[in-house]
Protein backbone atom coordinates (compact mmCIF):
# COMPACT_ATOMS: atom_id res chain seq x y z
CA UNK A 1 0.00 0.00 0.00
CA UNK A 2 2.18 3.04 1.04
CA UNK A 3 5.53 3.28 3.10
CA UNK A 4 6.97 6.48 4.31
CA UNK A 5 10.31 6.35 2.91
CA UNK A 6 11.39 10.22 2.34
CA UNK A 7 14.10 10.57 -0.09
CA UNK A 8 15.75 14.26 0.01
CA UNK A 9 15.91 16.55 -3.00
CA UNK A 10 19.14 18.06 -3.06
CA UNK A 11 18.25 20.72 -5.64
CA UNK A 12 15.91 22.65 -3.34
CA UNK A 13 16.81 21.70 -0.14
CA UNK A 14 13.30 20.17 0.65
CA UNK A 15 12.17 17.17 1.76
CA UNK A 16 10.23 14.80 -1.07
CA UNK A 17 7.37 12.61 -0.14
CA UNK A 18 6.41 10.59 1.18
CA UNK A 19 7.14 8.26 -1.50
CA UNK A 20 5.26 4.85 -1.49
CA UNK A 21 3.84 1.81 -3.76
CA UNK A 22 0.49 1.30 -4.19
CA UNK A 23 -2.31 -0.92 -6.26
CA UNK A 24 -5.55 1.51 -7.60
CA UNK A 25 -7.48 -0.97 -7.00
CA UNK A 26 -6.26 -2.95 -4.12
CA UNK A 27 -6.15 0.37 -2.10
CA UNK A 28 -8.29 0.24 0.75
CA UNK A 29 -9.37 3.55 2.46
CA UNK A 30 -11.04 2.98 6.00
CA UNK A 31 -13.46 5.84 5.50
CA UNK A 32 -15.19 6.95 9.10
CA UNK A 33 -18.21 5.38 10.19
CA UNK A 34 -20.86 8.33 9.24
CA UNK A 35 -18.98 9.42 5.71
CA UNK A 36 -19.61 5.82 5.01
CA UNK A 37 -23.42 6.02 5.93
CA UNK A 38 -23.87 8.90 3.64
CA UNK A 39 -22.05 7.11 0.49
CA UNK A 40 -24.20 3.53 1.43
CA UNK A 41 -27.52 5.65 1.65
CA UNK A 42 -27.07 7.09 -2.00
CA UNK A 43 -25.31 3.80 -3.51
CA UNK A 44 -28.81 2.04 -1.94
CA UNK A 45 -30.62 4.74 -3.68
CA UNK A 46 -29.48 4.33 -7.20
CA UNK A 47 -26.39 6.74 -7.24
CA UNK A 48 -22.99 7.10 -7.45
CA UNK A 49 -21.05 8.47 -4.90
CA UNK A 50 -17.34 8.97 -3.93
CA UNK A 51 -15.06 10.68 -1.12
CA UNK A 52 -13.41 13.24 -3.28
CA UNK A 53 -10.11 15.84 -3.00
CA UNK A 54 -8.21 16.56 -0.06
CA UNK A 55 -9.56 13.73 1.93
CA UNK A 56 -8.19 11.09 -0.85
CA UNK A 57 -4.86 12.54 -1.07
CA UNK A 58 -4.36 13.14 2.81
CA UNK A 59 -5.58 9.07 2.77
CA UNK A 60 -3.34 7.66 -0.08
CA UNK A 61 -0.23 10.20 1.84
CA UNK A 62 -1.35 8.10 4.79
CA UNK A 63 -1.93 11.85 6.68
CA UNK A 64 -5.56 12.34 8.82
CA UNK A 65 -7.97 14.53 6.51
CA UNK A 66 -9.49 17.17 7.95
CA UNK A 67 -12.91 16.37 6.59
CA UNK A 68 -14.31 14.53 4.05
CA UNK A 69 -16.21 15.72 0.82
CA UNK A 70 -18.63 13.53 -0.86
CA UNK A 71 -19.62 13.75 -4.83
CA UNK A 72 -22.43 12.23 -6.09
CA UNK A 73 -24.32 12.29 -9.76
CA UNK A 74 -27.64 13.10 -6.92
CA UNK A 75 -29.21 16.61 -7.37
CA UNK A 76 -28.93 18.65 -4.61
CA UNK A 77 -32.63 18.13 -4.35
CA UNK A 78 -32.66 14.27 -4.04
CA UNK A 79 -30.06 14.60 -1.43
CA UNK A 80 -32.07 16.40 1.07
CA UNK A 81 -34.83 14.05 0.77
CA UNK A 82 -32.27 10.95 1.90
CA UNK A 83 -31.11 13.00 4.73
CA UNK A 84 -32.85 14.08 8.15
CA UNK A 85 -30.46 17.19 8.77
CA UNK A 86 -29.12 19.08 5.80
CA UNK A 87 -28.06 22.46 5.29
CA UNK A 88 -28.16 24.68 2.09
CA UNK A 89 -24.63 25.24 2.21
CA UNK A 90 -24.44 26.21 -1.94
CA UNK A 91 -27.24 25.00 -3.59
CA UNK A 92 -26.61 26.92 -6.78
CA UNK A 93 -22.75 25.45 -6.70
CA UNK A 94 -24.75 21.87 -6.03
CA UNK A 95 -23.72 21.54 -2.02
CA UNK A 96 -25.69 20.43 0.43
CA UNK A 97 -24.15 19.66 3.94
CA UNK A 98 -24.79 16.90 5.44
CA UNK A 99 -25.03 17.10 9.58
CA UNK A 100 -23.86 13.38 11.61
CA UNK A 101 -24.20 14.49 14.80
CA UNK A 102 -21.97 17.60 15.37
CA UNK A 103 -19.93 16.63 12.06
CA UNK A 104 -20.90 18.34 9.12
CA UNK A 105 -20.01 16.24 5.30
CA UNK A 106 -20.70 18.57 2.07
CA UNK A 107 -22.12 16.63 -0.29
CA UNK A 108 -22.09 18.33 -3.96
CA UNK A 109 -23.62 17.22 -6.94
CA UNK A 110 -21.09 16.54 -10.07
CA UNK A 111 -20.81 19.55 -12.01
CA UNK A 112 -18.61 21.21 -14.82
CA UNK A 113 -18.20 24.87 -14.47
CA UNK A 114 -19.07 28.03 -16.91
CA UNK A 115 -16.54 30.90 -17.62
CA UNK A 116 -15.40 33.17 -14.89
CA UNK A 117 -15.81 36.13 -16.04
CA UNK A 118 -14.41 38.07 -12.78
CA UNK A 119 -11.36 35.39 -12.32
CA UNK A 120 -12.86 34.35 -8.99
CA UNK A 121 -16.57 32.83 -9.29
CA UNK A 122 -18.01 30.28 -12.54
CA UNK A 123 -20.77 32.55 -13.68
CA UNK A 124 -22.79 29.54 -13.69
CA UNK A 125 -22.51 25.55 -12.66
CA UNK A 126 -23.88 22.86 -14.72
CA UNK A 127 -24.85 19.68 -13.07
CA UNK A 128 -23.77 16.77 -15.24
CA UNK A 129 -23.89 12.60 -14.78
CA UNK A 130 -20.62 12.11 -15.23
CA UNK A 131 -17.48 12.04 -12.32
CA UNK A 132 -14.92 12.01 -15.20
CA UNK A 133 -16.24 15.13 -16.36
CA UNK A 134 -16.57 16.57 -12.45
CA UNK A 135 -12.84 15.70 -11.77
CA UNK A 136 -12.06 17.48 -14.91
CA UNK A 137 -12.95 21.18 -13.25
CA UNK A 138 -10.87 20.82 -9.90
CA UNK A 139 -7.69 22.65 -9.58
CA UNK A 140 -4.70 20.03 -9.04
CA UNK A 141 -4.12 16.38 -9.94
CA UNK A 142 -3.51 15.55 -6.39
CA UNK A 143 -6.84 17.28 -5.51
CA UNK A 144 -9.01 15.00 -8.39
CA UNK A 145 -8.66 11.70 -7.46
CA UNK A 146 -12.23 10.16 -6.02
CA UNK A 147 -12.84 6.60 -3.68
CA UNK A 148 -15.29 4.57 -3.21
CA UNK A 149 -15.12 0.80 -1.38
CA UNK A 150 -16.76 -0.82 -4.86
CA UNK A 151 -14.52 0.73 -7.24
CA UNK A 152 -11.34 1.57 -5.08
CA UNK A 153 -9.25 5.04 -6.31
CA UNK A 154 -10.10 6.66 -9.12
CA UNK A 155 -7.44 8.49 -10.37
CA UNK A 156 -7.97 9.59 -14.02
CA UNK A 157 -5.54 12.11 -14.21
CA UNK A 158 -2.50 10.53 -12.43
CA UNK A 159 -2.83 12.17 -8.71
CA UNK A 160 -0.99 9.36 -7.31
CA UNK A 161 2.04 9.27 -9.88
CA UNK A 162 2.85 13.41 -9.25
CA UNK A 163 2.39 12.37 -5.12
CA UNK A 164 4.86 9.71 -5.56
CA UNK A 165 7.28 12.19 -8.04
CA UNK A 166 5.99 15.09 -5.43
CA UNK A 167 4.57 17.40 -8.04
CA UNK A 168 2.02 19.83 -7.85
CA UNK A 169 0.56 19.95 -11.29
CA UNK A 170 -3.03 21.24 -12.85
CA UNK A 171 -5.13 19.34 -14.14
CA UNK A 172 -5.36 19.80 -18.03
CA UNK A 173 -3.65 23.49 -18.83
CA UNK A 174 -2.46 25.62 -16.00
CA UNK A 175 -3.40 28.75 -17.86
CA UNK A 176 -6.94 27.69 -18.15
CA UNK A 177 -7.31 26.76 -14.45
CA UNK A 178 -5.72 29.63 -12.86
CA UNK A 179 -7.66 32.18 -15.12
CA UNK A 180 -10.71 30.47 -13.95
CA UNK A 181 -9.39 31.18 -10.34
CA UNK A 182 -6.64 33.06 -9.73
CA UNK A 183 -6.37 32.11 -6.01
CA UNK A 184 -5.45 28.78 -7.28
CA UNK A 185 -1.89 29.94 -7.97
CA UNK A 186 -1.49 31.36 -4.07
CA UNK A 187 -2.95 27.22 -3.43
CA UNK A 188 -0.28 25.99 -5.32
CA UNK A 189 2.51 27.66 -3.44
CA UNK A 190 0.35 26.67 -0.61
CA UNK A 191 0.26 22.68 -1.48
CA UNK A 192 3.71 22.50 -1.95
CA UNK A 193 5.07 24.07 1.33
CA UNK A 194 2.87 21.78 3.28
CA UNK A 195 3.67 18.89 0.90
CA UNK A 196 7.52 19.63 0.78
CA UNK A 197 6.53 19.21 -3.58
CA UNK A 198 8.19 21.27 -6.37
CA UNK A 199 5.70 23.42 -8.56
CA UNK A 200 5.77 21.73 -12.22
CA UNK A 201 7.40 23.93 -14.47
CA UNK A 202 3.92 24.50 -16.35
CA UNK A 203 2.37 25.96 -13.12
CA UNK A 204 5.95 28.14 -12.27
CA UNK A 205 5.92 29.56 -15.91
CA UNK A 206 1.91 30.20 -15.79
CA UNK A 207 1.86 32.19 -12.42
CA UNK A 208 4.36 34.05 -13.94
CA UNK A 209 2.27 34.62 -16.58
CA UNK A 210 -1.25 35.62 -14.56
CA UNK A 211 0.09 36.80 -10.83
CA UNK A 212 -1.76 40.06 -11.47
CA UNK A 213 -4.90 38.36 -11.90
CA UNK A 214 -4.68 37.88 -7.97
CA UNK A 215 -5.76 41.01 -7.09
CA UNK A 216 -9.12 39.83 -8.39
CA UNK A 217 -9.05 38.09 -5.02
CA UNK A 218 -10.16 39.22 -1.75
CA UNK A 219 -7.86 40.18 0.78
CA UNK A 220 -9.50 37.44 3.29
CA UNK A 221 -9.08 34.69 0.80
CA UNK A 222 -5.62 35.41 0.20
CA UNK A 223 -4.95 35.77 4.03
CA UNK A 224 -6.59 32.33 4.52
CA UNK A 225 -3.72 30.65 1.88
CA UNK A 226 -1.03 32.66 3.19
CA UNK A 227 -1.71 31.75 6.92
CA UNK A 228 -1.69 27.90 5.77
CA UNK A 229 1.89 28.59 3.39
CA UNK A 230 2.98 30.08 6.83
CA UNK A 231 2.36 27.20 9.21
CA UNK A 232 3.00 24.91 6.85
CA UNK A 233 6.69 22.78 7.18
CA UNK A 234 8.28 24.62 4.37
CA UNK A 235 7.29 28.32 5.51
CA UNK A 236 10.22 29.55 3.45
CA UNK A 237 8.08 28.70 0.07
CA UNK A 238 6.89 32.11 0.46
CA UNK A 239 10.05 32.84 -1.77
CA UNK A 240 8.28 31.14 -4.86
CA UNK A 241 5.40 33.54 -4.00
CA UNK A 242 8.16 36.54 -4.54
CA UNK A 243 9.62 34.61 -7.60
CA UNK A 244 6.70 34.34 -9.38
CA UNK A 245 5.41 37.38 -9.00
CA UNK A 246 2.66 36.81 -6.69
CA UNK A 247 3.59 39.00 -3.54
CA UNK A 248 4.14 41.84 -5.49
CA UNK A 249 0.09 41.49 -5.57
CA UNK A 250 -0.48 41.34 -1.72
CA UNK A 251 2.73 41.96 -0.51
CA UNK A 252 4.80 44.32 -2.32
CA UNK A 253 6.35 45.52 1.23
CA UNK A 254 8.50 42.01 0.69
CA UNK A 255 9.22 42.93 -2.58
CA UNK A 256 11.22 46.05 -1.54
CA UNK A 257 12.77 43.66 1.12
CA UNK A 258 13.87 41.16 -1.69
CA UNK A 259 16.24 43.74 -2.78
CA UNK A 260 17.42 45.56 0.31
CA UNK A 261 20.91 44.71 1.07
CA UNK A 262 22.23 43.85 4.44
CA UNK A 263 25.41 44.59 4.46
CA UNK A 264 26.98 44.29 8.34
CA UNK A 265 28.95 42.05 10.42
CA UNK A 266 25.87 40.39 12.11
CA UNK A 267 24.08 39.43 8.67
CA UNK A 268 24.98 36.70 6.34
CA UNK A 269 21.81 37.62 4.06
CA UNK A 270 19.73 40.62 2.38
CA UNK A 271 16.74 41.90 4.34
CA UNK A 272 14.09 39.33 2.57
CA UNK A 273 15.99 36.31 2.66
CA UNK A 274 16.38 36.82 6.14
CA UNK A 275 12.76 36.89 6.80
CA UNK A 276 12.43 33.91 4.70
CA UNK A 277 15.06 32.10 6.68
CA UNK A 278 14.08 33.64 10.19
CA UNK A 279 10.29 32.02 9.32
CA UNK A 280 11.78 29.01 8.42
CA UNK A 281 13.45 28.14 11.61
CA UNK A 282 11.22 30.03 13.86
CA UNK A 283 8.68 27.83 16.18
CA UNK A 284 5.33 26.65 14.21
CA UNK A 285 2.91 28.99 15.58
CA UNK A 286 0.40 31.50 13.86
CA UNK A 287 1.29 34.48 15.46
CA UNK A 288 5.42 33.74 15.22
CA UNK A 289 4.85 33.20 11.89
CA UNK A 290 3.52 36.29 11.38
CA UNK A 291 5.52 38.22 13.38
CA UNK A 292 8.68 36.20 11.89
CA UNK A 293 7.48 37.42 8.29
CA UNK A 294 7.25 41.36 9.27
CA UNK A 295 9.26 41.95 11.88
CA UNK A 296 12.36 43.75 9.81
CA UNK A 297 9.60 44.94 7.07
CA UNK A 298 10.83 48.16 7.79
CA UNK A 299 14.17 47.86 7.16
CA UNK A 300 14.12 49.12 4.34
CA UNK A 301 12.44 52.15 4.64
CA UNK A 302 14.85 53.56 7.48
CA UNK A 303 18.20 52.15 5.96
CA UNK A 304 21.25 54.34 6.31
CA UNK A 305 24.54 53.43 4.70
CA UNK A 306 27.80 55.59 6.84
CA UNK A 307 31.18 55.71 5.23
CA UNK A 308 32.33 52.36 5.17
CA UNK A 309 29.48 51.34 3.47
CA UNK A 310 27.73 49.49 6.05
CA UNK A 311 23.98 49.11 6.24
CA UNK A 312 21.98 50.49 9.35
CA UNK A 313 18.48 50.19 10.15
CA UNK A 314 17.76 52.57 13.48
CA UNK A 315 14.01 52.46 14.29
CA UNK A 316 12.90 50.08 12.24
CA UNK A 317 11.22 48.51 15.36
CA UNK A 318 8.99 50.76 15.88
CA UNK A 319 8.08 51.41 12.30
CA UNK A 320 8.02 48.28 11.89
CA UNK A 321 5.00 48.16 14.31
CA UNK A 322 3.12 50.69 12.53
CA UNK A 323 3.52 49.07 9.02
CA UNK A 324 2.54 45.65 10.86
CA UNK A 325 -0.20 47.02 11.78
CA UNK A 326 -1.66 48.51 8.17
CA UNK A 327 -0.39 45.06 6.50
CA UNK A 328 -2.45 43.16 8.75
CA UNK A 329 -5.44 45.23 8.42
CA UNK A 330 -4.95 45.40 4.65
CA UNK A 331 -4.81 41.22 4.87
CA UNK A 332 -7.98 41.52 6.80
CA UNK A 333 -6.78 39.75 10.02
CA UNK A 334 -8.67 39.59 13.53
CA UNK A 335 -7.37 42.80 16.39
CA UNK A 336 -5.97 40.07 18.44
CA UNK A 337 -3.83 39.10 16.16
CA UNK A 338 -3.03 42.59 14.77
CA UNK A 339 -2.06 43.38 18.14
CA UNK A 340 -0.32 40.22 19.36
CA UNK A 341 1.97 40.21 16.46
CA UNK A 342 2.59 44.32 15.82
CA UNK A 343 3.29 43.94 20.34
CA UNK A 344 5.97 41.25 18.61
CA UNK A 345 7.50 43.11 15.93
CA UNK A 346 8.08 46.47 18.18
CA UNK A 347 9.79 44.40 20.82
CA UNK A 348 12.06 41.41 18.33
CA UNK A 349 15.41 43.18 19.61
CA UNK A 350 14.59 43.17 23.15
CA UNK A 351 17.45 42.18 25.17
CA UNK A 352 19.91 43.47 22.13
CA UNK A 353 23.14 44.59 23.37
CA UNK A 354 22.17 44.78 27.22
CA UNK A 355 22.94 43.06 30.59
CA UNK A 356 19.85 40.84 30.71
CA UNK A 357 18.99 41.38 34.82
CA UNK A 358 15.47 39.58 36.27
CA UNK A 359 14.44 43.39 36.64
CA UNK A 360 14.88 43.79 32.89
CA UNK A 361 13.40 40.67 32.29
CA UNK A 362 10.24 41.50 34.64
CA UNK A 363 9.97 45.03 32.43
CA UNK A 364 9.58 42.47 29.27
CA UNK A 365 7.32 40.20 30.65
CA UNK A 366 4.93 43.21 31.56
CA UNK A 367 5.13 44.80 28.49
CA UNK A 368 4.59 41.53 26.38
CA UNK A 369 2.31 40.11 28.97
CA UNK A 370 0.97 36.35 27.97
CA UNK A 371 3.22 36.54 24.56
CA UNK A 372 6.69 36.83 26.51
CA UNK A 373 7.27 32.84 25.52
CA UNK A 374 6.47 34.03 22.02
CA UNK A 375 9.06 36.95 22.02
CA UNK A 376 11.54 34.46 23.01
CA UNK A 377 11.16 32.41 19.71
CA UNK A 378 11.06 35.35 17.83
CA UNK A 379 14.14 36.48 19.42
CA UNK A 380 15.76 32.95 18.52
CA UNK A 381 14.57 32.36 15.06
CA UNK A 382 16.04 36.47 14.24
CA UNK A 383 19.00 35.38 15.61
CA UNK A 384 19.51 32.18 14.02
CA UNK A 385 18.68 33.63 11.00
CA UNK A 386 21.91 35.98 11.57
CA UNK A 387 25.38 35.51 10.49
CA UNK A 388 27.48 33.01 13.10
CA UNK A 389 28.76 36.36 14.45
CA UNK A 390 28.19 36.30 18.13
CA UNK A 391 25.49 33.45 17.56
CA UNK A 392 26.51 31.80 21.04
CA UNK A 393 26.59 35.04 23.08
CA UNK A 394 23.03 36.11 21.75
CA UNK A 395 21.41 32.21 22.03
CA UNK A 396 22.95 32.94 26.10
CA UNK A 397 21.31 36.02 26.30
CA UNK A 398 17.85 33.95 25.47
CA UNK A 399 18.56 31.45 27.87
CA UNK A 400 19.17 33.88 30.42
CA UNK A 401 15.76 35.17 30.01
CA UNK A 402 14.03 32.04 29.61
CA UNK A 403 15.46 30.98 32.79
CA UNK A 404 14.87 34.28 35.10
CA UNK A 405 11.39 33.98 33.19
CA UNK A 406 10.87 30.84 35.00
CA UNK A 407 11.62 31.68 38.51
CA UNK A 408 9.62 34.91 38.48
CA UNK A 409 6.57 32.75 37.36
CA UNK A 410 7.69 30.35 40.60
CA UNK A 411 8.38 33.34 42.59
CA UNK A 412 5.12 34.71 41.42
CA UNK A 413 6.39 37.82 41.05
CA UNK A 414 4.25 41.23 39.98
CA UNK A 415 4.49 42.30 36.38
CA UNK A 416 1.44 42.96 35.80
CA UNK A 417 -1.17 45.79 37.17
CA UNK A 418 -3.58 43.35 37.70
CA UNK A 419 -0.42 41.82 40.16
CA UNK A 420 -0.37 44.75 42.11
CA UNK A 421 -1.18 44.77 45.79
CA UNK A 422 -3.15 47.73 45.47
CA UNK A 423 -5.72 48.80 42.94
CA UNK A 424 -7.55 51.85 42.13
CA UNK A 425 -10.26 51.62 44.85
CA UNK A 426 -7.21 51.76 47.41
CA UNK A 427 -5.93 54.84 45.96
CA UNK A 428 -9.09 56.68 45.80
CA UNK A 429 -9.55 55.58 49.80
CA UNK A 430 -6.15 58.00 50.30
CA UNK A 431 -7.73 60.70 48.35
CA UNK A 432 -6.79 60.45 45.01
CA UNK A 433 -9.94 61.57 42.66
CA UNK A 434 -10.81 59.36 39.65
CA UNK A 435 -9.53 59.68 36.53
CA UNK A 436 -6.21 58.97 34.37
CA UNK A 437 -4.22 60.31 37.30
CA UNK A 438 -5.34 56.74 39.27
CA UNK A 439 -3.63 54.88 35.93
CA UNK A 440 -0.58 56.92 36.11
CA UNK A 441 0.04 56.48 40.03
CA UNK A 442 -0.52 52.23 39.46
CA UNK A 443 1.71 52.38 36.77
CA UNK A 444 4.33 54.55 38.72
CA UNK A 445 4.12 51.84 41.50
CA UNK A 446 4.36 48.91 39.01
CA UNK A 447 7.81 50.21 37.92
CA UNK A 448 8.88 50.43 41.12
CA UNK A 449 7.55 46.86 42.04
CA UNK A 450 9.11 45.21 38.62
CA UNK A 451 12.77 46.76 40.04
CA UNK A 452 11.99 45.71 43.89
CA UNK A 453 9.31 42.78 43.81
CA UNK A 454 9.65 42.71 47.60
CA UNK A 455 7.74 46.38 47.61
CA UNK A 456 4.43 44.70 46.59
CA UNK A 457 2.65 44.96 50.05
CA UNK A 458 -0.29 47.14 50.55
CA UNK A 459 0.90 49.44 53.21
CA UNK A 460 4.03 50.11 51.54
CA UNK A 461 2.77 50.70 48.45
CA UNK A 462 -0.28 53.16 49.71
CA UNK A 463 2.63 55.30 51.34
CA UNK A 464 4.55 55.39 47.96
CA UNK A 465 1.18 56.04 46.46
CA UNK A 466 0.57 59.22 49.43
CA UNK A 467 3.95 60.57 48.22
CA UNK A 468 2.40 61.40 45.11
CA UNK A 469 -0.74 62.68 46.03
CA UNK A 470 0.15 66.04 45.87
CA UNK A 471 1.67 66.04 42.61
CA UNK A 472 -1.71 63.93 41.36
CA UNK A 473 -4.48 65.08 42.96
Amino acid sequence: MHCQEQVSDHKCGLIKGPHFDYMKKLMRIDIPKDAKYILDTLSNAGFESYIVGGCVRDCVLGLKPDDWDITTNALPSQVKELFRRTVDTGLQHGTVTVMMGDTAYEVTTYRTDGDYSDGRHPDNVTFVSSLEEDLKRRDFTINAMAYNESEGLVDLFDGCADLKKGVIRCVGNADDRFSEDALRMLRAVRFAAKLGYDLDPSIYGSIKKHAKDLSKVSAERITTELTKLLISDHPEMIKDAYETGLTSVFFPEFDVAMKTPQNHIHHCFNVGEHIIESVRVSKNDRIVRFAMLLHDIAKPEVMTIDEKGITHFYSHQTVGEKMTGEILRRWKLDNDTIRRVCRLVKNHDAGKGREITPAFTRKVVSVMEDDFERLLEVIKADVLAQSLYMREEKLRSIDRMREQYLTIMKEGDCCMLKDLAVNGRDLMEIGFKPGPALGDVLQKLLESVIEEPSLNERDILLKKASSFLKDFS
